[in-house]
């Protein structure tokens, strides 16, 4: 069982709080959670675009799994590196692991961390196969990773697909209800208000700062046709310390251009 420290940065990753965890003071060395709050911190700050520090904040003779999958990742996705051999270490690691006593959660970490470089990388088939896709049973990070990927593709039906499978063996947990959030924004079900209303659950957390909930419910609100509040959303979000997120910039470019005479306000935001 995760401690309740632990608890709380696996929730703020999920939710998309990253900059709170990139700020994240990491325990000593010693403790027996110090590995997952690396992981944690380094992959937001990958999510932020900050590949470099996430790699130079592991160790690169690391002993654990997942960080070095984390490290592989930060060089795959860091402009200035060898992204071909990173993704053939992740490659590595994959294969590395079946023949390690390893727990199932750090596989599967493993696969994750392999399956988003796969993806960024444009090999779709491969960070599918990684992640399990139609055989998983024990990962929901793998599920959610899929779900996107399948979004991106502009296929809902098997994000749904997928999604039902991991209904049958998954608990109801913080991040099936994500995905079931982000499905129910990229299909309109139920006229969009399951995900608002999750949006805006997560968004009354007094521990919790997130652009990324922000800006997905302005977005769910904008497609609700409650412009207002949408505005309003992406408002506080573009004048907050997120003034450069290319998602609630697009969308307040939609918000300026809906109503009369607000066609010069949506050019001036998309220049």
């Amino acid at each position: 069982m995760d401690s309740s420290d632990l608890y709380h940065v696996k929730q703020q990753f999920t939710l998309g709080a990253y900059k709170s965890l990139a700020d994240l003071a990491l325990p000593d060395a010693s403790a027996p959670d110090h590995t997952s709050f690396v992981l944690y911190k380094a992959r937001a700050l990958i999510a932020l675009g900050q590949a470099k520090a996430a790699e130079a904040l592991i160790p690169e003779d690391t002993e654990a799994f997942p960080l070095k999958a984390a490290r592989a990742l930060a060089a795959a996705v860091d402009g200035d590196g060898d992204s071909d051999a990173a993704l053939e270490t992740l490659r590595d690691l994959c294969v590395e692991i079946d023949g390690e006593d390893l727990g199932a959660a750090e596989k599967w970490y493993v696969r994750v961390l392999a399956g988003t470089a796969f993806a960024r990388a444009g090999e779709v088939e491969e960070a599918l196969e990684t992640l399990g896709v139609g055989s998983n049973k024990e990962s929901l990070e793998a599920v959610s990773l899929v779900v996107q990927i399948y979004l991106s593709l502009a296929r809902a039906d098997l994000a749904r697909r997928e999604y039902q499978r991991a209904l049958a063996w998954a608990e109801d947990d913080l991040l099936l209800q994500s995905i079931e959030a982000a499905l129910g924004l990229a299909t309109g079900a139920d006229a969009y208000a399951n995900s608002a209303s999750y949006y805006t659950e997560q968004l009354g957390n007094p521990a919790l700062s997130s652009s990324h909930l922000l800006t997905s419910r302005g977005v769910a609100r904008l497609l609700r046709g409650e412009v207002h509040e949408a505005r309003s959303d992406l408002e506080e979000v573009l004048k907050g310390a997120d003034a450069d997120d290319e998602e609630a910039l697009g969308a307040s470019v939609v918000v300026a251009g809906l109503g009369a005479n607000k066609k010069g306000e949506a050019d001036e935001l998309f220049r």
